[in-house]
């Protein structure tokens, strides 16, 4: 049986993108572990479509 530990996966949104206008969006998945960081992440990833980095934060 595999082990079911604290470590999910999360999606990470653009916040920039959605007030630029242009049409798409950015998102990046990646794992956190939930009992070391209970609340929601924020991240700076390079957004391709505005080609700068800019603040992702994890959607549900």
């Amino acid at each position: 049986m595999a082990k079911r530990g604290n470590r999910v996966q999360v999606i990470l949104e653009c916040t920039e993108h959605k007030t630029s206008g242009r049409p798409g969006t950015s998102r990046y998945v990646t794992t956190k572990n939930r009992k070391n960081t209970p609340d929601r992440i924020e991240l700076k990833k390079y957004n391709p479509i505005l080609r700068k980095m800019t603040v992702h934060k994890e959607i549900k």
